[in-house]
């Protein structure tokens, strides 16, 4: 008999390509990861891993398990969803992941609410980057995340995720004080064609969003610095390096020395939940995007 849960483990090896990928993905240490293999090898009586190098790779047998191991987690997710979905009660344990700013601006109210409408629910939330939050839930990791794409840059969202609009946050540009165009009702962004701008890091979703949105404006863009948290590229506004994007979603009171203008041709993030689709019948799951909501016209209101 092959147990469910080495199963759980042979396919995590899979999906992240390493014993220690495994290990952290499980929320376990690499030994546990180890003796679970090493059991469902005697289970399975044919050898799963191979040494390849200083790591490990899946035998031809490995392979052929973790691809079955996949199909009956997928099962088991969804025997989980119609059980949970007849007792008709949000219970258990729920995953969550969520970008900076969706962390902050609205997880603190619909957790709050989620606990006081469902105390047998147990809610765990992680903070974490888009991309990372959307692989998290692909591979099962993550039940519920929140994400976010642009108005005129799509997040690609694979087909196996259901897809639920929670908010649009509009979105400013931060200036200092003493910028010329501090103290205007509103902006386009090709007033800011001569600017210097503090951006995101490299290869992130919204680094990428400003260059091609600036060139879309005819505006080749002129970065003058890049920092991940927007409490930071505030600051450096603060200071008088540049100009940044301010979205509104848990930006909280500006820095003395900034002001954010509202941008005419209105700019805004499209914030959405994606979940499983296998798990979709799971109130939990309904229950979180609710709250979610529900705090989001707290937000917009």
């Amino acid at each position: 008999m092959l147990n469910l849960e080495r199963l759980r483990t042979l396919h995590a090896v899979a999906r992240h390509g390493s014993v220690s990928g495994a290990a952290e993905g499980l929320h376990v240490t690499t030994s546990a990861v180890s003796q679970q293999l090493s059991k469902l090898e005697r289970e399975a009586g044919q050898r799963l891993l191979a040494k390849c190098g200083r790591g490990v790779r899946l035998t031809d047998a490995g392979r052929l398990l973790a691809e079955h191991a996949g199909r009956i987690l997928s099962q088991v997710e969804l025997a989980q969803s119609d059980l949970e979905a007849q007792r008709g009660r949000a219970v258990g344990e729920l995953r969550l992941g969520a970008f900076p700013t969706a962390a902050r601006g609205l997880f603190p109210a619909a957790l709050t609410a989620l606990r006081a409408d469902h105390p047998q629910l147990r809610a765990r939330l992680v903070e974490m980057e888009q991309e990372e939050a959307v692989e998290g839930t692909v591979r099962g990791d993550i039940d519920l995340a929140v994400v976010l794409d642009w108005y005129n840059k799509p997040l690609p969202v694979p087909a196996e995720l259901v897809r639920a609009p929670v908010l649009d946050d509009p979105v400013d540009v931060a200036v200092p004080a003493g910028h010329p165009l501090a103290d205007r009702a509103d902006v386009s962004l090709a007033d800011f064609a001569e600017d210097e701008w503090i951006a995101w890091p490299k290869g992130e979703f919204c680094h990428d969003w400003l260059l091609s949105t600036l060139r879309g404006q005819g505006i080749e863009p002129r970065i003058a610095h890049m920092a991940e948290e927007h409490a930071t590229q505030l600051a450096l506004v603060a200071a008088g390096l540049g100009i940044a994007v301010a979205p509104r979603l848990g930006r909280g009171p500006l820095p003395e020395g900034v002001r954010a203008v509202p941008v005419r041709k209105t700019m805004c993030r499209h914030v959405f939940a994606i979940w499983r689709a296998d798990a979709d019948r799971r109130p939990s799951i309904r229950a979180m995007a609710d709250a979610l909501r529900a705090a989001a016209g707290g937000v917009q209101g």
